[in-house]
């Protein structure tokens, strides 16, 4: 009896496990899951390492099933759908994040450009030793630049928009270093 039943589990095992089908239907959740991370521009520039690791159990999860290994397949896909997930999720948070900064940025420049436009004008007004063409251009230049920030700002491209908003502000430290610079010679 025992033999016989010993005999019968080995048989059903056999045919379970050589009945076994891979598990299509997680593969192609995981397939497009991952496609999906892949072509979302906020996942893959605020959460880059997050998409590759999708990407990495998305090609164990073929690797496995390659090998008939259809459990380890079915473990991978999951995976690969929670990583595509996460970096999905992950990018939205990172664009807003980098929305709100560069939205303080570029609100706090018109403020700067304006002081840095009246120290210009007070140093006119006092003589200073300054090449006003030179400043004027720059202004004018800080102007159209943060104008581009808030365009790039507008359609979320946050990197650029933080660019050149440092890139003007960096303009303005230099007039305001070299006015300085001026007013203290002109004590002397």
């Amino acid at each position: 009896m025992r033999m016989k039943l010993i005999y019968i589990l080995c048989i059903v095992s056999i045919f379970a496990f050589g009945c076994a089908k891979p598990p299509l239907e997680e593969m192609d959740k995981a397939r497009v899951a991952v496609f999906t991370a892949e072509n979302d521009a906020n996942a893959i520039q605020y959460a880059s390492g997050t998409v590759q690791r999708a990407r990495e159990a998305l090609r164990r999860m073929n690797e496995e099933a390659d090998s008939k290994r259809y459990d380890a397949a079915r473990a991978a896909a999951a995976e690969a759908i929670s990583a595509a997930e996460k970096a999905i999720a992950d990018g939205r948070a990172g664009a807003g994040r980098a929305g709100g900064e560069s939205d303080n940025l570029i609100t706090a420049l018109r403020a700067e450009i304006e002081e840095t436009s009246r120290n210009i004008a007070s140093a006119r007004y006092s003589q200073l030793a300054l090449d006003y063409n030179a400043l004027d251009s720059t202004i004018v230049r800080a102007h159209s630049t943060a104008d581009d920030a808030e365009i790039d700002q507008t359609f979320g491209r946050y990197d650029s928009a933080m660019d050149k908003a440092r890139s003007v502000r960096a303009d303005l430290i230099d007039i305001n270093q070299k006015i300085a610079s001026a007013a203290t010679v002109k004590k002397k």
